[in-house]
């Protein structure tokens, strides 16, 4: 008589790797009707697009699988070495970014002490937000404070976003420093 000396979770580990055994040997597995099976999967013929997340300033690393021009599924990126292919509750649910039916995809413009917003163009929106950058920085720019040349503006505010990237970012701090905005800001520091 062998003596079989085992702890509880040694135990269960034992119970539960016979049971799996016993149940792929018992049931039968078809390795070429899995394989089969595989290729019908959601994201099988879909293309891959690796991007950053867009939540805040970590950066980690996203898999973006699409198809006929819709977002079909998301993953960490597991060669990126911020994230190692994991993500956060807020990373792995970005796909809702662009599938969302409450996604805003057109210019809304909101009057001021109005409760509604409207929809408004392209056009219109760059027009109007081009005219009052120019009437803000126009009526708030200092040329002189204190003997000193300054060219700046205080009544004018920047803040970047995690979305961004360098170059969008490198864009932007070069046309807010063009207009002599001071008050430049990113989100990963708030």
């Amino acid at each position: 008589m062998v003596e079989i000396n085992l702890n509880r979770r040694q135990f269960l580990k034992l119970t539960g790797a016979t049971a799996a055994t016993l149940a792929v040997v018992e049931l039968g597995f078809n390795e070429k009707e899995v394989h089969a099976t595989s290729k019908e999967f959601k994201i099988a013929k879909t293309n891959v697009t690796p991007t950053i997340c867009a939540f805040c300033g970590v950066g980690c690393g996203i898999l973006v699988h699409t198809d006929d021009k819709t977002v079909v599924y998301t993953e960490g990126d597991p060669d990126s070495p911020v994230n190692e292919g994991t993500l956060c509750s807020k990373g792995t649910t970005i796909r809702q970014v662009y599938t969302s039916e409450k996604r805003v995809t057109k210019p809304m413009y909101r009057a001021p002490g109005s409760d509604k917003w409207v929809e408004k163009d392209w056009d219109w929106m760059y027009k109007t937000i081009s005219q009052r950058v120019k009437e803000t920085r126009d009526k708030s720019f200092v040329v002189e404070e204190n003997g000193i040349q300054v060219n700046k503006t205080e009544a004018i505010a920047s803040l970047g976003g995690a979305a961004l990237d360098n170059e969008e970012t490198y864009l932007l701090a070069k046309m807010m420093r063009g207009l002599g905005v001071t008050y430049l800001e990113h989100q990963a520091r708030i």
